[in-house]
Formats: structure tokens, C-alpha cells, sequence
């Protein structure tokens, strides 16, 4: 039997929300689905440091200890690469297309702008990332 459009069926990637919340009228537990899935991933990603999971101390990005450095651009393009690294190591489900870091020497804020595609679609999503250091 041949596949066609009407009979191929849509890959889905799903994941569970992080408070486990439940849905309304069932007794079943939420979820994200496709894009959303794939963005709360790649948030967890690069908001993890390293060693904070126990059984799994290379995951994360180290991004949080970067707000106590002095911003400029060597220090981005550190980060740069470092979340590019690991998206591509630990996130199999994205196409990753650029991460961009911009800073604000200022107020101590990194921006970051990770750009990406859920593999199997061509729609572009963009993930934007703040991060301030608390006083």
C-alpha cells in the first residue's frame, strides 16, 4: 500500500508540562505538543547548569554564571557556542539555524535569540531568552 498525503501520518513530539498540571474535564495529565515541546526543551537546556542533574552532569549550558562576567564580545561568543553545543548534542529533535547572544553591559542582562526548525516541518520558530542578575 502506498503512502499518500491523506494516509501519512504526522510524527508528534510531546512532552509533559512541568507542573504536571491537569486537563480541565478529564483526568489526564496536560502536555505540550510539537513546537511548544520542543522549546520547553531547549529552555531547560540552556537554563541548566552543569552537574545539576545528578545522573546526568553534562547537560546544561553554565549560561547563569556568565551574568557575574564582564559582558563583551568574546564572552557571547563563548556562549554562542556553547548553547549551539549543546542544543545539537542533547536536543535531536530540532534543526538548529543560529543562536544570537546581545547584552546589556548596563544592567547585567543577556539576550538570547535561538532560532531553530522541529525536524520534519519547515516552519522557523524562534525562542527569546532573558536573563538578569538579582541584586
Amino acid at each position: 500500500m502506498a503512502l499518500t498525503p491523506r494516509t501519512r501520518a504526522s510524527i508528534f513530539f510531546t512532552d509533559f508540562t512541568k507542573n504536571l498540571e491537569m486537563v480541565p474535564g478529564r483526568k489526564d495529565v496536560a502536555r505540550h505538543i510539537n513546537e511548544n515541546s520542543v522549546k520547553e526543551s531547549i529552555y531547560n537546556l540552556v537554563m541548566t547548569d552543569r552537574g545539576e542533574r545528578l545522573f546526568q552532569p553534562n547537560i546544561g549550558c553554565d549560561i547563569r554564571g556568565s551574568l557575574f562576567e564582564n559582558v563583551d564580545p568574546n564572552v557571547m561568543l563563548i556562549l554562542e557556542k556553547n548553547i549551539e553545543n549543546t542544543i545539537k548534542t542533547y536536543e535531536p529533535r530540532c534543526n538548529l539555524r543560529g543562536v544570537e547572544v546581545s547584552g546589556n553591559i548596563d544592567n547585567n542582562e543577556l539576550r538570547v535569540k535561538i532560532v531553530f526548525s522541529v525536524v520534519n516541518t519547515t516552519t522557523t520558530s524562534t525562542l527569546d531568552i532573558e536573563l538578569n542578575r538579582v541584586r
